[in-house]
């Protein structure tokens, strides 16, 4: 196993620089200069002179590559050119957002997904199956930025039920621990704290789950139709044993496997995708700080951003490979 996680440690290091390196050269080449976009319209040549050779934009590009790459290794992605912050304290400060509402989004898509996907994988073709695939597909099809905007107008607008942006009402949070607001509020016993996060939390998770909803209906579904027509599961009837028993035992636990690969996908995909979701409804997640960092090209901040959004990817990825071997027993790293 030590052997296995150094090796995937090992291959990760190129992907991230040559992931840096892609990004980099990509942002300098677009149109756009940060200092002429940051300053105001009354600054002078001189003053814009001045902002390139404090951020040392004044450099050859592969100068400034090199610089940031050398403080990348001891993480320090530099200052952003907008929030006159280092990257990293950008990132403790936004990233619970993003992992709260990328977690409540796989929460909502498990627990409706996976319980669909098995009714409509155990009885194919009957009215179960049917209704179980409308819900899938109308998952699968709906853009998340339409989705957002509908409940925005309906929930918050028509009806006035839920908060239509933000994270919270001003005054309500107590002290921060762990940054996930709702977490934070059932650690110190507080629910009004609670029932208001979860206000704020409940649309953009729903927009944002909806999507993975779908698929992981019906890669469930097309997973235990698979499992059905094996000869242990034919087996496991032939000997009496209930069909509850013989789906949730022999059944769906043999196809943890492909539903585990997808969720584990899914969220590295929660946590990127989550920029239109956190734009959508002004959620103060990294993803709305991308774009703002996007609008100005502020360079450090978009480099550091997707080196995480990858850091985060290759660790999903890794825990899911860890988890292949408790499911599976015939799975082995050490070989």
């Amino acid at each position: 196993m030590l052997g296995y996680t150094v090796r995937r440690i090992l291959g990760t290091i190129p992907v991230m620089v040559l992931i840096s390196l892609l990004v980099f050269v990509l942002l300098h080449s677009a149109p756009g200069d940060p200092a002429e976009m940051l300053l105001s319209d009354e600054a002078t040549p001189q003053d814009i002179a001045e902002a390139k050779a404090r951020w040392g934009l004044d450099q050859p590009i592969y100068v400034q590559y090199w610089r940031f790459l050398s403080s990348a290794i001891q993480f320090d992605f530099g200052e952003s050119f907008r929030y006159r912050e280092t990257v990293v304290d950008l990132l403790i400060q936004r990233f619970p957002a993003t992992i709260e509402l990328a977690l409540a989004a796989i929460l909502i898509a498990v627990i409706i997904g996976v319980p669909l996907g098995v009714w409509s994988g155990a009885r194919p073709n009957t009215w179960v199956d049917n209704v179980s695939s409308v819900v899938g597909f109308f998952g699968i099809s709906m853009p998340s930025f339409w989705m957002g905007i509908m409940l925005i107008l309906i929930i918050a607008g028509f009806f006035n039920w839920l908060p239509s942006a933000g994270r919270e009402t001003f005054g309500v949070p107590g002290e921060r621990i762990t940054g996930l607001y709702t977490v934070d509020s059932l650690i110190r016993g507080d629910m009004r704290a609670f029932w208001d996060a979860l206000s704020y939390l409940i649309m953009p998770a729903v927009t944002l789950g909806v999507n993975m909803l779908g698929i992981l209906m019906r890669v469930t579904r097309s997973a235990v139709l698979d499992v059905m027509h094996e000869d242990y599961v034919t087996t496991a009837r032939a000997k009496g044993l209930a069909e509850r028993v013989v789906l949730w035992r022999h059944t769906v636990r043999n196809a943890l496997i492909t539903i585990i690969t997808v969720v584990g996908l899914e969220l590295g995909t929660l946590l990127s995708g989550s920029i239109i979701v956190e734009t959508v409804f002004a959620w103060p997640g990294i993803g709305s700080m991308l774009i703002a960092g996007l609008n100005v090209r502020d360079y450090p901040l978009i480099t550091g951003l997707v080196l995480a959004y990858t850091a985060i990817f290759v660790f999903v990825n890794f825990v899911i490979d860890i988890c292949y071997g408790a499911i599976d027993p015939r799975i082995r790293f050490d070989r």
